[in-house]
């Protein structure tokens, strides 16, 4: 039997780039379902990706009441693959930036790893259209979160990822409390605690497809300053732990 892979798109006012985006999912991934979570958008996302999902079998719709930003709607989706007994669950944004022509080689990365990131600072990624400020902003807040946190990975930021499923299970069930942009970052450093293989493949981040963009400065600023506040925390426990190692030691000598 083959596995079953599920993608999630959270939504909050994509009525104009989500059918497109789920077309062209469907043409490159065919065997993959998709899994629409929408938080009572009030442009008619959730509407729209009914109507869609009453065409095609293969795409679901999971309603929220509230919008709560991009944590808790991944969490509930994740919960919602979970419970459907896929085999590999996709993280995609819903706005056309990322592309679904790359999926197929997030894919293919599988058997190697428990999870798949899809990578614009790796070799052969890009993040075409991006001012210089913003391509500065991401690239130093994934290598400053890496410094503070440990983690050896180029993107760390990125949202356009592949977990299989066990190892997903046992990520959440560890605790996530992000609700924003911190979100991926909690995610993957959660994967490596949890010993999770993780490697890196290159895609192209474009530009979104239209409506508005969730992001801003500020929010990654916020980002960088909860990511501090976990460094030094970690770094106090270690501090802790080795005080109290100290007169063990000393008293065994």
């Amino acid at each position: 039997m083959s596995d079953k892979t599920v993608v999630i798109l959270p939504t909050y006012n994509e009525a104009d780039t989500l059918p497109g985006m789920i077309e062209r999912l469907r043409a490159a991934a065919p065997e993959a379902d998709l899994l629409v979570v929408d938080d009572s958008s009030p442009d008619g996302t959730g509407a729209l990706a009914d109507a869609i999902s009453y065409a095609d079998p293969a795409v679901h719709v999971l309603h929220r009441t509230l919008k709560q930003g991009l944590g808790p709607a991944y969490l509930a989706g994740f919960h919602w693959a979970l419970r459907q007994e896929y085999d590999f669950v996709v993280q995609s944004d819903a706005d056309g930036s990322h592309r679904p022509e790359d999926l197929p080689v997030l894919l293919a990365a599988t058997p190697d790893a428990d999870l798949v990131i899809g990578s614009r600072w790796v070799a052969g990624g890009s993040a075409p259209g991006w001012a210089w400020q913003r391509l500065l902003l991401s690239r130093a807040g994934s290598a400053y979160a890496g410094l503070m946190l440990g983690l050896s990975q180029r993107d760390i930021t990125g949202g356009y990822r592949v977990f299989r499923a066990d190892a997903l299970d046992r990520i959440i069930r560890a605790g996530i409390s992000s609700k924003g942009y911190c979100f991926q970052i909690e995610m993957l450093d959660r994967a490596v605690a949890e010993g999770a293989r993780v490697i890196e493949r290159p895609i192209t981040f474009d530009v979104r497809g239209g409506g508005e963009s969730k992001m801003s400065g500020w929010i990654i600023v916020e980002a960088m300053r909860q990511v501090t506040a976990w460094g030094f925390a970690r770094l106090l426990r270690r501090r802790r732990a080795v005080l109290e190692e100290a007169p063990r030691e000393h008293a065994h000598a």
